[in-house]
């Protein structure tokens, strides 16, 4: 899995471990987030893991640098308290 994400500002909930709630919280909200970069990453299926977590990571860096209304922002797996809590529990 990935150690990086996508995320808008406001958005309580961590895509590591509550992706359910951070998807209906950003899709509620007209985000649409995952479609966002879906639209900017150039993956493809015949790219390895490594190859398309750089991909989807240099197209989260992109969408963070244009981001002209400050609305997303890149976080790191860990960086939530819920996310803590799910590792404990592995």
């Amino acid at each position: 899995m990935a150690e990086v994400c996508l995320t808008t500002v406001d958005n309580p909930y961590s895509p590591f471990s509550e992706w359910e709630n951070w998807y209906e919280f950003d899709v509620s909200k007209g985000y649409n987030t995952c479609q966002l970069l879906a639209r900017i990453a150039n993956s493809s299926d015949e790219l390895s893991d490594a190859e398309e977590e750089r991909i989807i990571e240099d197209a989260i860096d992109e969408i963070v640098t244009i981001n002209a209304l400050g609305l997303y922002k890149k976080v790191k797996k860990g960086e939530f308290p819920s996310d803590n809590i799910k590792k404990q529990k592995e």
